[in-house]
């Protein structure tokens, strides 16, 4: 995303650059104003520069970018990319939206923990690295799970999806349509399901912020009784034979 508005400033920079070299006096000194020819070419010259701004802006804003590869994502940022390339399909487009919502909903919660934690412990003290073990191994639960959709998507084929509403769908024999369809179903399916999952993380995350903030004082032995310490444990343990 950076490189297409480097070249964009670099296109820019450079119709400027020309248009001093014509226009200023101690260059071409071209005048508007002056001679029919000089006049002319002058107001060609810019309507062209405005013509090659438009379009140099319209080429950035309209090109698909390149689907991520997924072994290449760890950044929160490089999740959100990835995602973007697939929010213009038709079919996944709400299911995209809420996945980038999780993203920024998730980067918020930690902020607020981890912000109350280092109020209430000293970053050494044994309670805050068990609160803080936990968050994270949470948080690795759902960035797998977003993993795990886009490793999916990487293989769904937005026309052949719509092809089987269509009315090359028609020509098929009822048992192939519906094997396919039931193909793509699938990968719907999961993507809804696993989302319902990160959906789940934010909200025990919620709670648990909510169960730090209300407890005046507390042992470190007492943090495995919290009951959102407990559910959190359980849905980590629930990924152990997870597999992407």
């Amino acid at each position: 995303m950076g490189m297409k508005y480097i070249k964009l400033l670099g296109i820019t920079l450079g119709v400027i650059v020309v248009n001093i070299v014509l226009f200023s006096p101690g260059f071409i000194g071209l005048n508007i104003g002056g001679s029919a020819f000089s006049t002319a070419f002058g107001i060609t010259f810019l309507l062209a520069s405005v013509l090659v701004l438009i379009y140099s802006v319209y080429s950035v804003n309209a090109k698909t970018p390149a689907a991520v590869p997924v072994k290449q994502i760890q950044t929160h940022d490089d999740y959100v990319n990835a995602l973007q390339y697939y929010k213009k399909v038709k079919a996944l487009e709400a299911d995209i939206s809420l996945a980038l919502n999780q993203l920024d909903r998730i980067a918020r919660k930690k902020y607020k923990l981890v912000g109350v934690l280092t109020q209430r412990f000293d970053p050494s003290e044994l309670s805050y690295k068990k609160f803080m073990s936990t968050v994270q191994a949470v948080e690795n639960v759902f960035y797998l799970n977003l993993k795990s959709i886009l490793n999916r998507l990487g293989a769904f084929d937005e026309s052949e999806f719509k092809s089987l509403s269509g009315s090359k769908a028609s020509h098929l024999p009822p048992e192939l349509l519906q094997e396919r369809k039931q193909i793509y179903n699938e990968y719907l399916t999961f993507t809804k399901n696993s989302l319902a999952t990160n959906e789940e993380i934010l909200l025990k995350l919620d709670k648990l912020l909510l169960e730090i903030s209300r407890l005046d004082s507390f042992e470190a032995g007492d943090i495995e009784k919290m009951p959102c310490m407990q559910e959190i444990d359980l849905l980590i343990n629930q990924t152990k034979y997870y597999k992407n």
